[in-house]
């Protein structure tokens, strides 16, 4: 762990540096596989007959939403702590923005390692998400209209009062999240496709990297909503595009800039991007709680909606699908998803 500075973008910076196409090694992989066992089990992943069935399929979820808090950023966020904690045996605490789940993990992670956690939030996030930040033990600061404003002021806070600022996107994160995807190509048959959302894309460049470890042939699949694709819309141009703003109910997946370093991993790992609409989406959403009885978030029926959508190109093939997000308002599910039902 590089020495941290005042800087929060420098330090960002210098974390990539050394990143390359091989995300991780095998050895690092396990070890933070190790250190996830010692606070949540295995979650589980099954093959469900009535999604088969919808999708025309044979589909094996993998239950990220059944984690301490709902969604594989958890796993991320207890390898990143764990490493600051040894690194700085002084922290005083760590800062993030975020619209949910990035803050959640964290502050689970802080709970449970004795690491103050901040989390900045923009005006009229997610209720239910904010109280489960503060129900982790996080301090919540509410500013700013968007996400990109909330992220300004944790700079400015990260600075101010001596924290380490987490990115949404960072090496460590990667790492820890990957262990979703070590647990389910493990387990699962082979799987000839794997659909997973992007937000800023540690959940694709772990589940890439994983594939590439374990030597497997399964196509790793993007999935982002067609009112926030900048990755699609990036690979597509060839350069970094930048969206004016993120227009999805999925919250975990609304996201207007890529992250450079995770462009490139797409850009070499990934098969293609999917993009869906809010009401395939939401339709997704209805799916899950009619065949499975889970609840899903936006970002964690995203890739559902996704294979619906390719229905025709991957009938008769063995998919897999992260369903990592279970928070959703209960406000939200209700003129979203049930709106139609």
């Amino acid at each position: 762990m590089p020495h941290l500075s005042n800087d929060p973008r420098a330090d960002i910076r210098r974390a990539f540096a050394a990143v390359s196409a091989k995300t991780f090694s095998a050895a690092e992989l396990e070890s933070a596989l190790a250190l996830i066992r010692t606070h949540f089990p295995p979650t589980p992943q099954q093959p469900w007959p009535l999604l088969s069935a919808l999708a025309g399929a044979e589909v094996w979820v993998k239950h990220e939403n059944h984690t301490p808090v709902g969604a594989f950023k958890v796993r991320g966020g207890l390898v990143h702590l764990e490493r600051l904690r040894r690194a700085h045996p002084d922290l005083k605490g760590v800062i993030s923005a975020t619209r949910g789940n990035h803050g959640q993990s964290l502050a689970y992670a802080g709970q449970a390692m004795g690491v103050d956690v901040t989390v900045v939030v923009p005006e009229g996030n997610s209720t239910e998400k904010n109280n489960l930040m503060q129900g982790f033990g996080a301090r919540l600061v509410v500013h700013g209209q968007d996400f990109e404003a909330a992220r300004e002021e944790a700079f400015r806070l990260a600075a101010a009062e001596n924290l380490i600022f987490v990115p949404s996107f960072h090496p460590d994160l990667v790492l820890g999240v990957a262990t979703w995807a070590l647990e389910f190509l493990r387990a699962a048959p082979k799987l000839d496709a794997l659909y997973v959302p992007i937000g800023l894309g540690s959940g694709i460049c772990g589940a890439i990297g994983v594939r590439d470890l374990l030597g497997h042939a399964t196509e790793i699949i993007g999935v982002q909503s067609s009112g926030a694709d900048p990755y699609a819309r990036s690979l597509a141009a060839g350069h970094i595009v930048v969206l004016n703003r993120a227009d999805t109910l999925a919250d975990g997946i609304a996201v207007r800039m890529p992250d450079e370093t995770a462009l490139a991993i797409i850009r070499g790992g990934a098969a293609r991007i999917v993009t869906v609409t809010d009401e395939e989406i939401a339709e997704a959403i209805r799916a899950y709680w009619r065949a499975t009885h889970n609840l899903a978030e936006g970002a964690g029926a995203a890739p559902l909606a996704a294979l619906l959508k390719e229905r025709a190109h991957q009938a008769g093939r063995r998919i897999g699908l992260v369903l990592t997000g279970g928070n959703i308002d209960l406000s939200l599910f209700r003129s979203w998803a049930l709106a139609k039902d």
